[in-house]
């Protein structure tokens, strides 16, 4: 019969045995191995961030403005060519203008060049600041790798919007050239009126 006796779970003492001092002094490996498992990891998370460093450094920069310069260059130019409510506003307030310094006595050449001369010049100057605009944006955003890192490229579209702003801008100049200096069109004379 074993008349030893068993501690019972709730029991506030407990027969300690100098084995079991030994063992609660020993430190416990899990706590060392955690100790060198913090060290790695804070090393890993070292590796990482100059990982991710140098993915930054070397993924392609984004091109989000020069593409947006690029089609508001080629917009422009697209407006330059078949006008705007700019224009067509500037237009109405010359041909105003021009009807209202006329006297009862103008002649009849003084009367064309107010209801039609005016308004064209008018005209042909907003579309020139247009296809200028246009040419100048689309002229910037080709030349802007060329101050920047030499290894960096516009995509294949960004410059291809780009050149057709400045075609469209520079078509747009020489019809505001054109117009602007009656060179298109003549200006109508009348036949019986008076130098």
């Amino acid at each position: 019969m074993d008349t030893t006796k068993t501690p019972a779970p709730n029991a506030a003492e407990a027969d300690t045995t100098p084995a079991d001092l030994a063992k609660a002094e020993t430190p416990q490996p899990a706590e060392a191995d955690s100790a060198v498992t913090g060290a790695a990891t804070d090393i890993d998370l070292d590796d990482d961030e100059a990982f991710a460093d140098d993915q930054a450094e070397d993924a392609e920069p984004s091109h989000v403005g020069s593409a947006a310069f690029a089609i508001v260059a080629a917009g422009l130019g697209v407006v330059a060519l078949s006008g705007s409510w700019v224009a067509g506003i500037v237009s109405e307030r010359a041909s105003v203008a021009a009807r209202l310094e006329l006297t009862q006595a103008a002649d009849a050449n003084a009367q064309i060049a107010a209801q039609f001369v005016d308004p064209w010049h008018s005209t042909a100057m907003v579309n020139g600041i247009f296809s200028a605009l246009a040419l100048i944006i689309a002229t910037f955003v080709l030349a802007l790798p060329a101050f920047s890192s030499p290894e960096r490229t516009l995509p294949t579209w960004v410059r291809s919007v780009s050149w057709a702003g400045i075609g469209l801008g520079a078509l747009g100049v020489l019809i505001f050239l054109l117009m602007y200096f009656d060179l298109l069109l003549a200006i109508p004379k009348a036949a019986g009126a008076g130098a």
